[in-house]
């Protein structure tokens, strides 16, 4: 895997980025983002690592995590240096982490998403890539920097959170090589997953546990949803519904789940997850306007949970 050339001349030509990722961020793009900023400062750049979401409780062991910012205008390093110069990380479209009212001198983008949106001057988009994590430990090697214990952490699970722990049909040789690599710089798979997978919180679990029992199965295809009303009850926040849509894929017997997650009345966050070389959701997503991975992948709708359960249904149906 080779970053483009334009890219790493643009890294190595200018001074001072801000490093941007997703709203309701993962640890690919945590640990994208934060592993970005390190290697850049210790070549004498300055950064400046944003996210309007806060680090998820569960993601703050990640070494650098206090880096990312959620008010840019208002950073005195961005007023101070007068940076105009933009990394988008694990996505491709402005608006998916609410920036697209800012204006940049210039702008890269640094993706893997098989969805992708017509921004940035600099694209590096690869949807064959398992995760940006993989694209950024390759563009940190191009530049020349070291590999440090932090670094190698956030890779490391950047990688991990992206193949399931190499779990997922995604994990090749290169990133068992990569990984390798990471762990024999620092990174520890045992704190990682360990952090990952068994750190709950009692009221992670009880959401859970809530989100389970609205479980339905239409033959092939399951249904789980979250209200705001359950949210209020167990007191768990939106961040922890992370792994949820992955939980009704153990069954055999499905090859699609989906979780409608409640943002307001009648409005809903959906994630979809597939198996293997089955259905691809990334392309079921961006028939509602969103986009992802061809396991992976998400949309927002306006509509009654039963309508826009149909909905999903019908077009699940259609693609299969």
């Amino acid at each position: 895997m080779t970053p483009p050339k334009e890219l790493l001349h643009f890294l190595k030509k200018e001074n001072n980025f801000i490093i941007a990722a997703h709203i309701s961020p993962d640890g690919d793009a945590l640990g994208s983002s934060i592993a970005l900023s390190m290697a850049l400062e210790s070549l004498g750049k300055k950064t400046i690592v944003y996210d309007k979401d806060a680090v998820p409780e569960f993601y703050k062991f990640l070494p650098g995590n206090e880096r990312f910012t959620d008010s840019i205008q208002n950073s005195s390093r961005f007023i101070r240096d007068k940076i105009q110069n933009l990394i988008l990380i694990d996505c491709n479209d402005a608006e998916r982490a609410e920036i697209e009212k800012l204006q940049f001198a210039s702008s890269a983008v640094i993706d893997h998403h098989e969805t992708a949106r017509n921004f940035g001057d600099i694209k590096w988009i690869d949807p064959k890539s398992p995760a940006t994590g993989l694209m950024i430990f390759y563009l940190i090697k191009a530049l020349g920097a070291d590999v440090t214990k932090e670094i190698a952490a956030n890779l490391y699970t950047a990688i991990a959170v992206d193949t399931g722990t190499f779990r997922y049909s995604n994990t090749t040789p290169e990133v068992l090589r990569a990984s390798a690599e990471l762990v024999e710089a620092g990174a520890d798979p045992s704190y990682i997953a360990e952090n990952i997978y068994e750190t709950w919180t009692s009221n992670r679990f009880r959401l859970l546990l809530k989100a389970l029992n609205t479980l339905e199965i239409y033959k092939d295809i399951a249904v789980t949803h979250v209200t705001l009303e359950m949210f209020r009850e167990t007191g768990a926040a939106i961040a922890d519904t992370e792994n949820f849509p992955g939980y009704p894929r153990m069954l055999k017997s499905i090859r699609v789940s989906a979780l409608f997650r409640e943002i307001e009345n009648n409005h809903y966050k959906v994630s979809l997850r597939s198996k293997g070389s089955g259905i691809n959701v990334a392309k079921i997503a961006e028939m509602f306007g969103g986009g992802g991975h061809r396991n992976a992948a998400g949309y927002k709708i306006r509509s009654d949970f039963n309508a826009a359960k149909e909905a999903l249904l019908k077009a699940v149906r259609e693609t299969a």
